[in-house]
């Protein structure tokens, strides 16, 4: 079994019930953006390793609003 990357791992690709192909797309794009800014992140030196940290966070916020509008069943 290979390793999931952080972003993989933070918007969890493997979870999706729905079998939607919108959420997997939603998914792979977010993992890659966190996976971008990761490395900024873990080097407290760097200028921008707190922000990278906020992106990071937003991201993966944005990705669990993105998948709730895409699976939001209607109100009957």
């Amino acid at each position: 079994m290979t390793k999931l990357t952080e972003g993989q791992h933070r918007v969890g690709v493997k979870f999706n019930p729905s079998g939607s192909d919108e959420v997997d797309r939603v998914k792979r794009k977010t993992a890659d953006l966190i996976d971008q800014l990761e490395a900024i992140s873990l080097d407290r030196e760097h200028p921008g390793a707190r922000a990278a940290s906020v992106a990071m966070t937003y991201y993966e916020t944005a990705a669990m609003w993105a998948v709730k509008a895409i699976t939001k069943a209607p109100n009957e």
